[in-house]
């Protein structure tokens, strides 16, 4: 008797040390026969179209093949391999036809059609309402109001982006995994902290190699262009980094590139907008590409003379310290960082002690338990893709469960880089019953060694509040349906949650918390406290103006006919112009390594992270005129904007909460671009 296919079996928690690799693409393929029957039922129906038998039914289809792809795609990113890889480009054709096959699914948008247009003698509630309109605009959107031939076209194209997609990713994971810089020169080593070096002959020693080893991945990566005295080894590395994907081989994403940017355009002039931008921002807060264009530029004129500023000074302070003629990109970091420790006496390896990764991750549950009433207790009965991974029950004031968290923080060979928070399964209420989500954090943090535990970067304890802020938005989704819970919020948005909490990391109150040193327990010293405040605005207009310089860059490869472009290269050039600081490096480009606009989901929308900074900015100065912990503040947050997702326009959401529209001024007074 053949045995049954485990994730096609009913389970809560994802059962993932059962599942082999060669159980997911059969489930996938049924869960798509499962989904297509589930919509067939509906569309076959005698029944009179209604909200129920009609948009709620269409909500809740397909629950099983979301539960298989929400996990085969997650572990396609945080512990992936060949094989995980071969079956996400055979699938993703699969379920690029199977979306369209629901889009464009005639019976199916007459019956949709036929419930909005009786929506004002219907009565709904405001989130029936959104649902009812998402629904209906999902499809027009994308093609149920074209003629055959047109369909088949856009079919043709969103099959072609799913591989491209994928195949882009795939091709920067492999990249990063494949360089390696050997050092065997001790002296060469010069100015690195001892933890470091450790961790590097750790790597060297995995390796059966002698000597130092480092690589691509942020751990080693930054710290190195950070702290390394050798400028033709951050050279080496920088080169090496800047240039990913854009080596004219196998792994060269220059095609991939052009071809992603040419199929989004055709595919938004086939649905009747200008460009892929005005088809994406239509569904944003900032609604067309030429209010993204003037926000970046407003924004740009503020940051600009700041950054000038601040670039002379670090250009003139390493020509003083090392006679550096010329400050170059593999500069940046090194000479700010010395720049840094003699205006505020103050570096990572002072901070580092004070930030044991599981004081941080205890200060990050402390601050959600005194705003939202969070507890976290660990467990170890719960299924895990990795040894590495953290698994906590989340419960609230009353011991009710709220949600289950992972967390997964070192880098591995089958892990991309960067921070990401994800979804196991959604929260949404059915039946009666209210599901709670299982929600997870990824992170690249620094890797315990035999001699230290894992020791954060200042940087890396913002990055995981960051990521926390984006989980609490899950965490703490009530509503309804799941297309409309938690973080399913419009793209400029979503960033609100994550970036306000990062400002938690700044504050003496928060900081006391968790920031201990690692062996004698000694709360951090005022004085770090104080300067880590002073130095919060260090080089914000340079920093600004790099932020600016990627959306700016983004739009340029999708507010516009891209069909014209031949030369990659040549293209990022003219874009990066207005935001130019250091020379440009000629083998180096950043678009064959932009995983978020050309694998990731913020295409026509990297602009989102500077938008929410304003959001989060705002956010902020509510909190401090009542205190950081202000449960009043805290529970109107969470009632107004964390609980509700994309159940109404977030704009309504943060008036309702803040009493009034965003501006600019508190982020630009917070980053000391125009005075208090």
């Amino acid at each position: 008797m053949k045995s049954q296919n485990i994730l096609l079996t009913e389970f809560d928690y994802a059962p993932f040390s059962i599942i082999k690799t060669e159980d997911y693409k059969p489930a996938i393929l049924e869960a798509v026969e499962l989904a297509k029957k589930e919509i067939n039922e509906i569309v076959d129906s005698e029944e009179k179209p209604t909200f129920e038998n009609t948009i709620e039914a269409l909500e809740y289809s397909g629950q099983k093949l979301d539960r298989v792809t929400s996990i085969f795609f997650n572990i396609n990113s945080a512990e992936t391999n060949k094989e995980i890889q071969k079956i996400a480009q055979e699938v993703s054709p699969v379920l690029s036809e199977f979306k369209n096959d629901v889009i464009l699914n005639k019976g199916l948008f007459e019956r949709i059609k036929s419930v909005f247009e009786e929506k004002n003698s219907l009565d709904l509630n405001k989130e029936q309402e959104t649902l009812l309109e998402k629904k209906y605009k999902a499809f027009t959107r994308n093609g149920a109001n074209l003629p055959e031939e047109k369909q088949k076209d856009l079919r043709k194209i969103d099959k072609e982006l799913s591989k491209l997609k994928l195949k882009f990713g795939e091709n920067v994971l492999a990249e990063t995994n494949r360089y390696e810089l050997l050092v065997t020169d001790e002296a060469r080593l010069t100015g690195l902290p001892e933890s470091f070096k450790d961790e590097a002959r750790s790597v060297a020693k995995e390796k059966d190699k002698e000597g130092w080893i480092f690589t691509l991945e942020y751990p080693s990566y930054l710290p190195f262009m950070k702290y390394a005295e050798d400028r033709e080894l951050r050279k080496e590395l920088a080169l090496a980094f800047g240039s990913r994907g854009f080596h004219n081989d196998e792994l060269d994403n220059q095609e991939n590139v052009l071809k992603i940017a040419k199929l989004r355009y055709q595919r938004a002039k086939l649905l009747g907008f200008e460009s892929h931008a005005h088809f994406v921002l239509e569904e944003r807060m900032a609604e067309t590409p030429e209010k993204v264009d003037s926000f970046l530029n407003e924004m740009l004129e503020k940051a600009k003379p700041a950054a000038e500023r601040e670039f002379k000074e670090l250009e003139n302070f390493a020509k003083n310290l090392d006679e550096i003629d010329q400050l170059q990109k593999w500069d940046a970091a090194y000479y700010g960082e010395k720049l840094k420790q003699k205006l505020f006496d103050l570096d990572d390896e002072k901070l580092k002690p004070y930030f044991k990764l599981e004081n941080v991750i205890e200060g990050v549950f402390t601050v959600a338990q005194k705003l939202y009433g969070l507890n976290f207790k660990e467990v170890h009965d719960i299924d895990k893709y990795h040894p590495d991974v953290k698994t906590s029950q989340v419960t609230d004031e009353t011991g009710e469960s709220v949600a289950l968290f992972y967390a997964d923080f070192h880098p591995r060979p089958g892990k991309r880089d960067g921070a990401w928070m994800t979804i196991y399964k959604q929260q949404y209420v059915q039946n009666g019953k209210n599901e709670r989500p299982h929600i997870s954090i990824v992170c690249n943090f620094t890797k315990p060694t035999q001699k230290e535990p894992s020791l954060l970067t200042f940087n890396e304890v913002t990055t995981l509040f960051h990521e926390f802020g984006h989980a609490l938005h899950g965490m703490l989704a009530n509503t309804t349906y799941p297309s409309l819970s938690g973080a399913n919020v419009y793209w400029d948005f979503v960033e609100l949650p994550s970036q306000v909490l990062e400002n938690w990391c700044y504050e003496k109150e928060s900081l006391q918390l968790f920031a201990k040193h690692y062996k004698t327990g000694e709360a951090i010293p005022q004085e770090y406290i104080d300067k880590i405040k002073k130095s919060a605005n260090f080089l914000e207009g340079i920093a600004t103006l790099r932020q600016l310089s990627f959306g700016m860059l983004d739009l340029s490869w999708h507010a516009v006919d891209p069909s014209k472009v031949k030369d990659v290269k040549q293209h990022e050039i003219k874009a990066f112009e207005p935001t130019k600081l250091y020379p440009d490096v000629g083998s180096n480009c950043m678009s064959t390594a932009f995983s978020h606009i050309f694998q990731g989901g913020y295409s026509a929308g990297y602009y989102s992270y500077k938008w929410a900074e304003v959001l989060d900015a705002d956010t902020f100065e509510y909190f401090t005129e009542h205190g950081i912990f202000s449960k009043d503040i805290a529970d109107k947050f969470r009632e107004n904007i964390l609980s509700k997702g994309g159940t109404e326009h977030p704009m309504e959401l943060y008036k309702r909460f803040r009493g009034k529209e965003p501006k600019p001024d508190a982020l630009l007074r917070r980053a000391g671009l125009i005075s208090k």
